[in-house]
């Protein structure tokens, strides 16, 4: 980790880990896909479910990287004992709080789809969708905190084959229960939660081999020492994913809402749909710059910040080219790509296309902004990781839903996210120029 080219050695560890994360996002393309035969209430109902769902990532990725930075780090200093003991509280905690999450919100569906923000016409389906994925919480929050925690210790590959594998089962239930058993939208909700669960079981398997850090009952030594470096390290993450919980929400109100009278539900389903078309693109930049993640980690540990500094500018670039070539397809074919998931619909197909292209204008904005944020989330300078990974999905981006649309009607709402990235990016800009001059001086 400190003596390999270092391009080559984020490329490694880069692909188990985009493999995952496209993977990942392609069951929720394949969820939206499925469910788009059926009925727009019922893509609606996925779109409301999304919030759910960022909130468990919220504490998944908190813990995981949180316990996950800590870890690379700890491993560079070569301090094996206290890597073992943050592990193991880092993955105990988020099943016990996703057992509480269970607890409170499986007897109160109805009312956790409205405070989503579903129409009423889309409440049944929410709730059908929400139902198994509000019961799998625990392992699918501890599942996030186990695969973040392989990749940052440089285990990255087995990390894939947990997440990729159970991605590949949920595929394959998918058109079995929703179509060949009749489930419906509560099928595609019982395939992600069974294969969550197989998921689950994989990745904690992998802690057990001789290249990973060992969980154990003995390690598990819950201190307020050992949830402060938790916090350090994940606050950027549970900020970002707090923030992309609540824009989620909005966006469903605002959808509503704003959408012409009639068409609330093909409003919902638009962006539902968008989101997902968007997820499955950042998956790729995303899973490319947590690759360099755990070089960073390690290279920063042995204060080798000539490494650090050049896996950081080559995740920026990589992913701002990769977003380049992305929405320029996306801005072409945006009418095509929508009516992939509801072709029966023309609202959600117009109000679909113009939002794709909006949030396009903007994409190639976000890999380095995105770059930049993890490489201060690994080098432990915690307010301007929080702060960057708070702004696009909540510092710009709730105002601007919240207010575009005043004037400009659903149009405000289709632009919202464009605006936010086009700030971040302003704001993202002297900070890498800074962070970058550091490096250069070692960190002086």
């Amino acid at each position: 980790m400190t003596t390999k080219p270092v391009k080559v050695l984020v490329c490694q560890m880069a692909v188990p880990t985009i493999i995952a994360m496209v993977t990942t996002a392609l069951y929720n393309v394949v969820d939206a896909a499925f469910i788009g035969r059926l009925s727009t209430e019922g893509t609606a109902g996925i779109g409301i479910s999304f919030a759910y769902m960022t909130f468990i990532q919220a504490l998944g990725f908190f813990f995981g990287h949180g316990s996950g930075n800590y870890i690379s780090r700890a491993l560079g200093a070569k301090n094996v004992s206290s890597a073992a003991v943050v592990a193991t509280v880092g993955f105990v905690t988020p099943f016990i709080v996703g057992l509480l999450a269970a607890a409170v919100c499986l007897p109160n569906l109805s009312a956790l789809s409205r405070l989503l923000g579903a129409p009423e016409a889309v409440v049944p389906y929410a709730n059908d969708y929400l139902r198994y994925i509000v019961g799998a919480t625990p392992f699918m929050m501890s599942a996030l905190t186990l695969n973040n925690q392989l990749r940052l210790q440089g285990n990255a590959r087995f990390g894939m084959v947990g997440i990729v594998s159970g991605a590949v089962l949920n595929i394959a239930l998918d058109p079995l229960l929703i179509f060949g058993c009749g489930m419906g939208v509560s099928g595609a909700s019982l395939a992600t939660a069974i294969s969550q669960l197989f998921a689950w079981g994989l990745l904690l398997y992998g802690t057990f081999r001789p290249e990973s850090v060992h969980l154990s009952l003995r390690s598990f030594k819950p201190s307020l020492k050992v949830y402060y470096e938790i916090f350090r390290g994940g606050l950027p993450s549970l900020f970002r994913q707090v923030f992309n919980c609540a824009a989620a929400v909005s966006l469903n109100y605002c959808a509503a809402r704003y959408a012409a009278p009639g068409q609330e539900a093909s409003a919902v389903a638009a962006f539902a749909v968008v989101t997902r078309i968007m997820m499955f693109a950042f998956s790729v930049v995303l899973g490319f710059c947590q690759g360099f993640q755990p070089v960073c980690g390690f290279n920063y540990g042995a204060r080798k910040y000539d490494r650090v500094r050049e896996s950081w500018l080559f995740a920026s670039c990589v992913g701002t080219g990769f977003l380049l070539v992305i929405s320029a397809v996306g801005i072409l074919f945006a009418p095509q790509i929508v009516a992939i998931f509801r072709a029966e619909d023309p609202a959600l197909i117009a109000i679909g296309a113009v939002t794709l292209r909006w949030q396009c204008a903007a994409f190639p904005l976000v890999g380095l902004f995105t770059a930049t944020g993890m490489l201060f989330q690994n080098i432990r300078m915690t307010f301007p990781a929080t702060l960057l990974s708070i702004c696009r999905n909540g510092l710009f981006f709730l105002p601007a839903i919240l207010l575009l649309p005043l004037w400009l009607g659903l149009g405000g709402v289709q632009m919202a996210q464009a605006v936010a990235d086009a700030l971040t990016f302003v704001l993202a800009v002297p900070y890498a120029i800074w962070i970058n001059r550091k490096l250069q001086r070692g960190m002086k």
